[in-house]
């Protein structure tokens, strides 16, 4: 069970942007004057387009130094979170669910970088039943599907069997990340695409929210 972590399983818009100021006038000594879209996208991704835009050539060493610094005001900062944004409703309930089934591993395809999704979910309680150690996280490429394929490798390698892998997340980017890997995709519509957009991208299932937890268990066990 791989799942994404913004609109999904919490919300706390706004601090995203922030970090990425504070991070690039660290690096360059530039002040953020374009702020590149965020929902579905890696962190690779966002930082690429965000370095281009303030004329600055996205070398790896460069891309480096950013996420560094992300990390660095993440770790100043993470405190704000709880503050700032909050779990969404069914959450902490889905998880603790889908824990409690022995065929099923929790981990994650998000575009935050690992340590920031430490932050996010630790900040809320929903980090107890998520191995980070298999996941999918935004430093890996500027595709969304191959976070995919590197949670399932990681995750057969550790427990070595296979894995049939369902992907949950808010927006198309998630549904496409799953579908490119025949992965199921379970849409929901929690960020800013509505059940209508999710399920034009294919979704197999698409939930409004978490708070059913008995749809949520449906949606991932009985496919």
């Amino acid at each position: 069970m791989l799942w994404d972590i913004d609109l999904t399983l919490i919300d706390a818009r706004g601090l995203g942007h922030g970090w990425y100021r504070t991070a690039l006038h660290a690096v360059a000594g530039l002040e953020l004057v374009h702020t590149p879209s965020f929902p579905g996208r890696t962190e690779r991704a966002i930082t690429q387009e965000l370095l281009l835009a303030h004329d600055l050539e996205p070398t790896e060493e460069l891309i480096a130094r950013l996420h560094a610094a992300l990390i660095d005001v993440a770790t100043r900062e993470h405190g704000l979170l709880p503050t700032s944004g909050h779990a969404l409703p069914g959450a902490a309930e889905a998880l603790a669910a889908l824990a409690g089934r022995p065929a099923v591993v929790q981990s994650l395809v998000t575009g935050n970088l690992v340590e920031i999704a430490r932050y996010k979910l630790g900040a809320f309680g929903l980090d107890t039943h998520v191995d980070f150690e298999i996941g999918g996280y935004g430093s890996v490429s500027e595709h969304r599907p191959e976070l995919v394929l590197e949670a399932v490798r990681l995750a057969s390698a550790k427990h070595g069997k296979d894995f049939e892998a369902v992907v949950i997340g808010d927006t198309p980017h998630d549904v496409d990340a799953a579908l490119h890997h025949g992965a199921f995709a379970i849409g929901v519509a929690t960020g800013r695409s509505s059940v209508a957009e999710l399920r034009d991208a294919g979704a197999h299932v698409v939930l409004t929210d978490l708070s059913d937890t008995a749809a949520v268990l449906t949606a991932v066990l009985d496919r």
